[in-house]
């Protein structure tokens, strides 16, 4: 469900696809190509949310806000996997944020980086780009391979994929009703 609040409506591109069980509120913007999964919350009710390009955000996952200080923005190609709780962070291009992670306010990923799964980023933790973290707290591991850096495109490029067969799907069932 896409709804406004106070009167600000949510912008999704043409091209995104939103998942009819997800929830997109207020001052959000989706971009060109983007997907938001099963339940998913995006709640940019206190302050704005961005999402970028080809970016994807999973089933379960939750976004959201700090009124007024901690917006929450991801930059293009980034993969928020299944019951991921994003909250007025920065996530730069071509990260991916593993299944189950805490992601609290003023957090700053840099680009292209690997959270593992589970990963606790407690306020203000700042990655540096192209760097694996996991833990509770998180800490930086170390820095990602060329070939790890390669392999988190696949992430992206399979959400792609998977929202052009849930189109065609929800098209197909559009027709059956008709």
């Amino acid at each position: 469900m896409i709804r406004p609040f106070r009167g600000v409506h949510p912008q999704v591109s043409p091209t995104a696809f939103i998942e009819e069980s997800a929830q997109v509120i207020g001052d959000v913007q989706i971009g060109e190509q983007a997907s938001v999964w099963f339940n998913a919350v995006v709640r940019g009710d206190v302050f704005y949310i961005r999402i970028g390009d080809r970016a994807n955000i999973q089933d379960g996952t939750v976004i959201h806000v700090s009124a007024g200080t901690h917006a929450t923005i991801l930059e293009m190609e980034v993969t928020v996997g299944h019951n991921v709780t994003l909250h007025g962070c920065y996530i730069e291009r071509g990260s991916l944020i593993g299944i189950g992670s805490i992601v609290m306010d003023g957090v700053h990923v840099g680009a292209q980086s690997l959270i593992a799964a589970g990963s606790l980023l407690s306020p203000g933790t700042q990655i540096p780009p192209r760097s694996l973290v996991m833990g509770q707290p998180a800490r930086v591991k170390r820095p990602l391979t060329d070939e790890e850096i390669i392999g988190l495109d696949i992430y992206w490029k399979n959400y792609l994929e998977y929202t052009k067969i849930y189109k065609e799907e929800h098209l197909a069932q559009a027709r059956l009703t008709e």
